[in-house]
């Protein structure tokens, strides 16, 4: 079995609904995403996946989440947008958006960990 991670940072605000807190008020992190594949079997040039595609995918999510407030973008108008939700939000943008690169290797995702702080994460796994 192979693994591949890629990380990436960007910063941004949120308040949490529905908790009790000083977490509950606007606040921002400088958050922290890792992005795991698995794989059985690599491709003819060794890789499981190609990181360049990773990082444009991982890119597309950033950017619509970075140097915002959380709250507003959709489905976190609704969502509470808690790390664990943004890491399935990670997930599920993702695989959307891999699903149509050339790839002669199935993988997946395995999860996805967000860090809110340097000892503060959560992780999604599907």
């Amino acid at each position: 079995m192979f693994e591949v991670a890629v990380d990436a940072t960007f910063a941004a605000g949120h308040s949490l609904r529905n908790y009790r807190g000083k977490c509950e008020n606007v606040h921002g992190h400088n958050w922290r995403v890792m992005v795991t594949f698995i794989g059985e079997t690599v491709d003819k040039a060794g890789m499981l996946v190609d990181f360049v595609e990773v990082k444009t995918s991982m890119n597309r999510v950033i950017d619509y989440l970075d140097h915002q407030f959380i709250n507003d973008l959709k489905p976190f108008d609704e969502l509470s947008p808690s790390a664990e939700n943004i890491a399935k939000f990670f997930y599920e943008q993702m695989t959307a958006d891999l699903q149509g690169t050339p790839s002669d290797v199935p993988c997946k995702i395995s999860k996805v960990k967000i860090w809110e702080t340097d000892d503060a994460s959560a992780t999604y796994i599907p």
